[in-house]
Formats: structure tokens, sequence, C-alpha cells
């Protein structure tokens, strides 16, 4: 079974297509999301791609209620967990989701799952923790790192491809930039560490 990964879509619908158009193409069959929408209008392209989305929520959905209303449309594809975390088996395939980085590896180290993926930081990585691989399939905003990207996992070999996509759109810029490089401190970003390309 193939499985897109995606987090951190934070409003890009232009990358949240370009990213189903790649899921397409390549055979996926579920999409894992991983939180931070911050628009009910992306829960609304999920509840109506034909690709099963199972979303747990990140610290950026805003409309809350607007998103878990348009996951009970008829027809919906998309279901929406109670958490910013949760315990998934798909395929045979133990699975931890987790929007926050610090649930990850803790996790990863219980030697519970086969694959650990989460989000939040905007920061693509991958590890391997025993035989559990631990992913971050960056962001598909661009916004930081700009960089739209997700991941693809098989359940048959455990393993996830990382994808960059193309024929994306970013607000990030040097003006933005500057003004992080500037007020980082002053803002207090929680995941500050995804600006050290700065």
């Amino acid at each position: 079974m193939r499985i897109a990964i995606i987090s951190d879509i934070h409003e890009n619908f232009h990358n949240l297509i370009r990213s189903l158009e790649e899921m397409e193409k390549r055979g996926v069959q579920q999409i894992i999301c991983l939180g931070d929408l911050m628009n009910a209008g992306i829960a609304k392209i999920l509840v109506h791609h034909h690709i099963p989305t199972y979303m747990i929520w990140g610290n950026n959905d805003g409309e809350k209620v607007d998103i878990v209303k348009a996951s009970y449309r008829e027809g919906s594809q998309l279901t929406v967990s109670l958490n910013t975390y949760d315990f998934l088996e798909l395929d045979g395939r133990k699975l931890f989701i987790s929007h926050y980085d610090d649930l990850a590896m803790p996790m990863a180290e219980s030697g519970r799952f086969d694959a650990v993926f989460f989000g939040h930081n905007h920061k693509v990585s991958e590890d391997k923790i025993g035989e559990c691989i631990v992913v971050n399939p960056g962001e598909l905003c661009a916004q930081k790192t700009g960089l739209a990207t997700m991941a693809i996992y098989n359940t048959e070999d455990n393993v996830a491809e990382l994808i960059e996509l193309d024929n994306i759109i970013s607000l990030k810029s040097a003006y933005v930039d500057n003004y992080f490089r500037d007020n980082m401190e002053r803002l207090g970003f929680r995941s500050k560490d995804s600006f050290n390309h700065l």
C-alpha cells in the first residue's frame, strides 16, 4: 500500500493540488495529513478528492468547527481525528503519527511501531531507530524552507520516499527572511530551529 504523508499546508491551495496530482501519478491509496491546514477550504479539497485522507490536528488549524463539518459531508473522503497524534495500523504496519516533533523520537524508541511520522517544524527529515523509520515530510506550504515536500510510504517494504514538488508557489522572500532574522527572539516561534537556514 502506498500512503502519502503531508504536513503543514498553511492555506497553500496551489501546492496541495500539486501534491494530489503527484499522488495520483504515483498510485497513492491513502493520505495521512499531519495537521496545520489553517483553512476549512483546504479540508474541502481533501473531502472531495478521491483518495481517502486521515487527518490529525496541528497547532494552526484555525477553523476547526468548519473543518469537522466539511468532513461530515456526503461522500467525504476526509476523516478527522480528535487529537494531535494517533496510532494507526494500515496494511499490517503499526504507525504512530503526530503533528509535534517532540513526540516522534520517544515513540520510535519504544519499539512498538514500524514507522513514525511527524511534522510541525517544517524540516524534511528521515531517520531510523532499530527497525522503525522516523520521517518528517517537511512542509507543503514552502513558507519557511521555500520547498514543498511530502513523503510516500510503502507498507510493503517499510520505506518512505521523500519528494520535492515542482511548479509550486511560496510566500518565502528575502524580505520575510530578513524580518524573521531581525525579530526571531521577540516572535518566539516554537519551531524556530526551522529558520536556522536564514
